[in-house]
């Protein structure tokens, strides 16, 4: 019984007790942020079925096909993972064909474009964060260069969705959330 009281009083303790916060600094946040987006980005490519890689949405001659979104983002992560990485400008850094056009080429096009970043993210540490790198013609924090690249993956990922959505698909983070929209 004694034993009982105790191991109540220490677990009442135990939960009674405030918890530290547990500190997120700058650079897993960008690295947490990076996951999240590489993981919808990545899903919504493996989703779309090869023969709707080349639909859109509406019928705007200006609008991307799927297949073009998915090779903008690729080629989006170039200039920015290559000058966190210290990579010469417009040195073609991405594996693979120049002009991919098939799922599978897109699809390893994205996966090499995310293995540049993987490693400009995982570099980046709360100390280095702040420091000027050079990108084009000026220098910028590594921070600033990343969450760039993060609001403009967060754009096409949104973009991607409505794509998803117009083959009655679910997008991945929806689905994974639970919220089919209705769907099974």
């Amino acid at each position: 019984m004694d034993i009982f009281r105790i191991a109540l009083t220490l677990t009442l303790i135990a939960i009674a007790s405030p918890q530290e916060p547990r500190r997120i600094g700058m650079a897993g946040a960008l690295q947490s942020s990076y996951a999240g987006l590489k993981r919808n980005i990545t899903e919504a490519a493996d989703k779309m079925p090869a023969e709707d890689y080349n639909s859109k949405p509406g019928a705007m001659p200006e609008m991307r096909t799927f297949a073009q979104v998915i090779e903008h983002i690729a080629q989006g992560h170039e200039a920015p993972c290559g000058a966190v990485r210290g990579l010469p400008a417009g040195a073609g850094h991405l594996e693979g064909s120049p002009h991919p056009s098939t799922k599978a080429e897109l699809t390893a096009t994205l996966a090499a474009s995310f293995a540049l970043c993987d490693q400009a993210f995982s570099a980046t540490t709360d100390e280095n964060a702040l420091e000027f790198v050079k990108q084009g013609p000026f220098e910028v924090t590594r921070a600033t260069i990343l969450y760039g690249l993060l609001a403009h993956d967060a754009e096409m990922y949104g973009i991607a969705t409505v794509y998803l959505r117009a083959k009655g698909l679910v997008p991945p983070s929806t689905e994974r959330q639970g919220r089919g929209r209705g769907r099974p």
